[in-house]
């Protein structure tokens, strides 16, 4: 089954008839949740449409089919831009490297005193600073084919004994590795990834094969760190407009706080490590 249609099957087991005000005829029912039918009478497309839809045999879709299928299937904003992207995917070329990170954004690093890293479309960690290296770990130690961000969270005893909240922090990431996929439809690299977490950890699975769709920019993680202790910080995303498929995420502590004090700290140790950028990543 298409990947468009593992996620529509995925989302109709979540929304019972009762739910958008169907009765739950037929019972036991053969599949949970709604019926393809049901989807189509509340979307206002018909059956055989909304069918070869979810069989991956439509490569076009109308703005007005998706909302009734998003209205019919209660989908999130961030679900419904998925199934666009979804519907509307096109393979692209494969390039032969990451893109650099620009001279200004390596200076932009080195000048916060903030951890911060720099991001490729498929999590890798194309650079970062002194602060990240001593809130996390040196990531120079890690070969480039591992420096996925994603990767890291679920397989490096190191990063993920950080995360207090360790299944919330994977969970999400992989949510925005799901968003990742449909941007880059056909990438043997990000296929590769998703490939190796899944056969290794049997969460990553589990969260994959829920269809969670998250694009977060921002939000509060709290983590143990073995050096200055618990630490609770706010993080953001932040795009990289010379350079589309980068992102610039950034950790800080709120002013004046245990947590702010303990950062200042533990980046005070590492101050003066380099910014560092790999050389190009070959996952």
């Amino acid at each position: 089954m298409s990947e468009v249609g593992e996620f529509l099957k995925a989302k109709r087991a979540a929304v019972s008839p009762e739910e958008v005000g169907l009765p739950a005829v037929g019972n036991p029912r053969r599949v949970p949740g709604l019926r393809r039918e049901e989807v189509a009478l509340l979307a206002s497309v018909s059956v055989d449409h909304y069918t070869r839809l979810e069989q991956g045999r439509v490569s076009a879709a109308s703005e007005n089919l998706l909302a009734g299928i998003a209205r019919a299937l209660r989908l999130t904003p961030e679900e419904h831009e998925y199934l666009r992207m979804l519907v509307q995917a096109r393979p692209r070329r494969r390039r032969a490297a990451e893109p650099e990170v620009g001279a200004p954004l390596r200076d932009l690093l080195a000048a916060l005193t903030a951890p911060a890293l720099v991001l490729g479309p498929r999590t890798d960690i194309l650079a970062w600073n002194a602060g990240a290296a001593a809130l996390f770990l040196d990531f120079a130690e890690i070969p480039p084919p591992e420096r996925a961000l994603v990767r890291m969270v679920f397989l490096e005893p190191r990063m993920r004994g950080l995360f207090v909240h360790w299944d919330q922090v994977a969970a999400e990431a992989v949510d925005r590795l799901r968003v990742a996929a449909a941007r880059m439809p056909g990438d043997p690299q990000l296929a590769r990834l998703v490939g190796e977490l899944s056969v290794r950890d049997a969460d990553f699975r589990r969260w994959w094969a829920g269809h969670g769709v998250r694009t977060l920019a921002g939000g509060r993680k709290r983590l143990w760190h073995p050096t200055v202790g618990e630490l609770e910080l706010d993080w953001q995303v932040l795009q990289v407009l010379t350079a589309p498929d980068q992102t610039l995420v950034t950790y800080t502590a709120s002013e004046g706080s245990p947590s702010h004090l303990a950062l200042r700290i533990l980046c005070s140790w590492n101050a003066d490590a380099p910014v560092y950028r790999p050389d190009v990543i070959d996952l």
